[in-house]
């Protein structure tokens, strides 16, 4: 049962709203002044209090300034005949939960009570009742999705969906449903992938149009552009963030765009900087292509693609370039952007791929993301807290346009599956390069002739093996111990409408 305080020196006059409020199933407790009802807020926490603000002796305020230190999280709702603004700021500034001018009505009373106390349950039920009756257009949605525009959408509602339905008995549902719709997508990609790369063919927009569809015709109108490219940026934490940069940016374009197959840097992110699929990189510009096996970073020559690309569409800006690891090194950007003559620039933010990483291998980290609603609630974190954000604000204060969009998603992977490779093989435990790819599962995604598709062969027998949904690769030797290793671990390079459907969102500054 909620238990009210109600504190007012006209207690007896307030006998009415009493019973009315003690009919509807609630715990009143009352005080006729500020002394009486600090002694009673001592020895038992109600859930709310209604404070009358002019009271003789010790004053509603003084009362409430007392009340805050004592229960800083009980709501307090000020009642009060006067509406002098600055009794009103002062309140306001003690932080009340609310402000009822007398004479008060019950159904005020009882609105506050449900605004205050119930809010939460009542969003609560009202959200799960919301998603109760789209279940059902979702799934059929899912079952007869036939376009890219259409799996845009569905992964828009259930990420929408999975940030409403955070703590929700309703979760299980929304899961399984999760499970239908990267099954379902799987088998769509698995139809339709190659035919994309066929001459003339319709398909949608990628990796390599990035910077076409983008970022060139801002350019064009003569706009300063900051490009930021957050790796393993996913959808659902695009709109996590997006509240944060509403103070300073209107968005301009909320889009989506596929990543190319393998869903990992070295290939999305070196697309998109060059323009190129990945094996056209390697044939036009080898000395910027990083073979698997090498063990320099593959994406160190990110800036050099970036110059051949506007070199081919003879484009003559300039541009500057940074990849942003630490902080340190953020807040020399910052004042670099502030100083920089040059109409693009690009910023590379890889703090999120550090926490995957850092979730993969702490424990501590495990606890703190241990699922999507989590690793939300750290990636906003970051951003709040980080010369990120100070970065974007700057940038707005000087009237750049903001692109920001990723290289590719991530996917919490759940099911090992056994592979046979040889010694050769990539690391990565969404999808595998090399020779002699065998793997027990049938839902995997094999591309035999990876030329078709625009990947380069590190072998002439070489292929590419794709997990799908939430599965992920795991060698017989020690099979057990590293299934249990990456089990609920953030992963990326396969296929599932996370690591693949992904933020392409133009801001323009509030002036």
């Amino acid at each position: 049962m909620s238990q009210i305080l109600w504190v007012d020196d006209e207690i007896d006059l307030l006998q009415p709203y009493i019973i009315y409020l003690k009919g509807k199933g609630y715990d009143v407790q009352t005080a006729s002044n500020g002394e009486d009802a600090l002694d009673m807020l001592s020895a038992s926490v109600p859930s709310i209090v209604f404070l009358d603000e002019n009271m003789p002796g010790m004053t509603g305020l003084e009362t409430l300034q007392e009340m805050k230190r004592l229960h800083p999280e009980v709501p307090v709702v000020m009642i009060t005949k006067s509406e002098e603004e600055h009794i009103m700021e002062q309140a306001i500034g003690e932080k009340i939960a609310d402000y009822l001018i007398k004479p008060v009505n019950p159904s005020q009373i009882l609105l506050c009570l449900k605004k205050h106390i119930h809010q939460q349950a009542i969003v609560s039920e009202q959200t799960q009742q919301n998603y109760r009756q789209e279940w059902s257009d979702i799934s059929y949605l899912i079952d007869t999705a036939t376009t890219m525009d259409e799996w845009k959408a569905i992964e828009r509602t259930l990420s929408r969906w999975d940030i409403e339905l955070e703590n929700s008995v309703m979760r299980p549902l929304l899961e399984d449903q999760r499970v239908q719709a990267d099954t379902a997508f799987a088998k769509w990609i698995a139809k339709n992938y190659e035919s994309w790369f066929t001459p003339n063919a319709e398909r949608p927009l990628m990796s390599q149009d990035v910077m076409k569809h983008s970022v060139f015709p801002l350019l064009d109108k003569g706009e300063k552009v900051l490009l930021c490219v957050i790796d393993n940026f996913r959808y659902d934490q695009w709109k996590t963030i997006q509240p944060l940069l509403s103070d300073f940016y209107t968005i301009q374009n909320d889009e989506q765009y596929t990543s190319i197959l393998p869903t990992a840097t070295q290939y999305a992110r070196n697309a998109i900087f060059s323009g190129l699929l990945p094996l056209q990189i390697q044939q036009m510009y080898p000395q910027y292509w990083v073979e698997e096996g090498d063990e320099e970073s593959k994406n160190q020559y990110e800036k050099d693609l970036v110059q051949t690309l506007l070199d081919r569409y003879r484009r003559r800006e300039s541009f500057n370039y940074w990849k942003v690891n630490e902080s340190d090194f953020c807040e020399r950007v910052i004042q670099q952007l502030r100083r920089s003559q040059a109409p693009l620039n690009i910023v590379v933010l890889n703090f999120i791929d550090m926490l995957s990483h850092s979730r993969t291998e702490s424990k501590m980290m495990r606890e703190l993301a241990n699922d999507e609603a989590a690793y939300r609630s750290l990636t906003l974190s970051w951003f709040r807290h980080s010369p990120i954000y100070d970065l974007l604000r700057m940038a707005s204060e000087l009237g750049y346009t903001l692109v920001v969009t990723t290289d590719h998603g991530t996917t919490r992977v759940k099911n090992a599956v056994q592979i046979v490779a040889d010694k050769n093989t990539n690391t990565n435990i969404r999808y595998k390069v090399g020779k002699a790819l065998n793997c027990s599962s049938k839902n995997v995604m094999a591309i035999t002739q990876p030329q078709r598709v625009g990947l380069p062969s590190p072998n002439v027998s070489s292929s590419y093996m794709f997990c799908t949904g939430s599965d992920f690769f795991a060698y017989p030797n020690q099979f057990n111990y590293y299934a249990q290793y990456y089990r609920n671990t953030f992963q990326h390079g396969g296929i599932s409408l996370e690591e693949m459907i992904i933020p392409l969102v133009t801001l323009v500054p509030k002036r």
